[in-house]
């Protein structure tokens, strides 16, 4: 996987699936939590811990309080699961669900860290940002004379949040610009979009999901009704690009993939506990009625990625194209703990239609295109023009007109 740049959305700056955006490391298909959690059986001792406890107690270089041990003690514990399960704090648990909920207060912006400094990846479209001038490469230098630090994102993030309506102070660093620029700006709702849509010639269509919230199904209905109306015609394919996807919310991944489907089973997923196993069905209405279907995955492309992918190939809806998929198949539950925390536990494997599991294996693409990914980071920003994979797409949904075959012989 190509380096990756650690993105926060102001999701997390005022408040992006797979290869799962946690947002960025290490995402999650989440259900709700059990109404009651079983019951934990305690033990009266634990010799071990222990005395480890007391040897730190006494003994460590500097004095370590019993919060400090309880605490490592549930990090050790359930990061020694596997990759994706974990404790979360009050501000970290507080962020998720903001991500996952698809709106925020706040500014409107995306950023990450690189080379050493907090930069502008975008400004979201009609937030205060965007409206004031911020742009994508801005250096993000001060809010309300706090300097920003590189390695303080999560710090940095939390100076951007704020109620709708008060107001916070940036200073930015623009190449050609001799002076740092200042932005007196008013926090306001911001809504995170997942989707992003182009009409493409010849009565095609092209849909981005760059990971799924709560608000994905909703804007993707959004975006396919725009693009309809666009084209003033049905659509005569598209083209689902879901590479670098890692996931997000279980429920919106699964009405992503029933929008293409009239019937059948979705996801099936596998637990010790009653409410861990469940199998999620299609509804009847296909929304492109019957018209042919691409989807692009990438290694990057993740969790509820794959549950869409499994699913659209499985029932024969859909070609994949691309590169292997990452491989996560397993479903995670958000249980809220005391004092605002809560624990993200891996509860269920999930498995595609046809029984296939994908954890550690991941997806082969039906029509392997090497280099899928285009070496970005986020694939898919870039002009649809500009990208060899969906060029390769669209030309395999023109192919299609003339037969499956002749389709699959002009990808070798």
């Amino acid at each position: 996987m190509t380096k990756r740049v650690q993105t926060l959305l102001s999701v997390l700056a005022g408040a992006l699936v797979g290869a799962g955006v946690t947002l960025v490391s290490g995402v999650f298909a989440d259900r709700d939590p059990p109404a009651a959690p079983p019951s934990v059986t305690k033990r009266a001792d634990h010799p071990l811990f222990d005395e480890v406890a007391e040897r730190v107690r006494r003994e460590y270089v500097v004095a370590v309080t019993d919060e400090q041990l309880e605490r490592g003690a549930v990090h050790g514990m359930v990061e020694s699961l596997d990759p994706h399960s974990e404790f979360l704090d009050a501000a970290e648990y507080d962020e998720m669900r903001v991500s996952t909920a698809g709106s925020y207060s706040g500014v409107g912006i995306e950023v990450a860290e690189r080379d050493g400094h907090v930069v502008v990846v975008t400004p979201i479209e009609g937030s205060p940002a965007a409206r004031a001038g911020v742009r994508a490469g801005d250096v993000l230098l001060e809010i309300d004379g706090y300097r920003v630090e590189a390695g303080k994102l999560t710090e940095t993030i939390g100076r951007m949040r704020g109620y709708a309506g008060s107001r916070v102070r940036l200073a930015v660093g623009r190449k050609g610009e001799h002076a740092p620029l200042q932005f007196d700006l008013e926090r306001s709702e911001v809504h995170v979009r997942t989707v992003r849509a182009e009409a493409l010639p010849g009565r095609y269509g092209y849909i981005r999901i760059t990971h799924f919230s709560d608000a994905t199904p909703r804007d993707f209905e959004g975006a396919l009704t725009d693009l309809q109306a666009a084209q003033a015609a049905p659509l005569r394919g598209l083209v689902l690009d879901l590479r670098g996807n890692p996931g997000g919310v279980l429920e919106s991944a699964v009405s992503i993939a029933d929008e293409f489907l009239d019937h059948g089973v979705i996801v099936r997923a596998d637990g010790r506990t009653a409410d861990s196993r469940f199998e999620m069905d299609a509804t009847t209405g296909d929304v492109l009625r019957g018209a042919p279907l691409v989807v692009l995955v990438d290694h990057g492309s993740a969790s509820g990625s794959e549950i869409v992918a499994g699913a659209l190939r499985d029932h024969g809806r859909a070609t994949l194209m691309g590169e292997r998929t990452f491989g996560k198949g397993s479903v995670q539950t958000v249980m809220p703990l005391r004092d605002g925390q809560a624990l993200k536990l891996t509860t269920s494997r999930y498995y595609t239609p046809s029984g296939a599991s994908i954890h550690e294996r991941g997806l082969e693409p039906d029509v392997a295109i090497a280099g899928a990914s285009n070496g970005s980071e986020t694939p898919g920003q870039a002009l649809t023009s500009a990208d060899p994979a969906v060029q390769s797409a669209v030309q395999y949904l023109r192919d299609r007109s003339l037969g499956t075959q002749v389709a699959l012989a002009n990808q070798d």
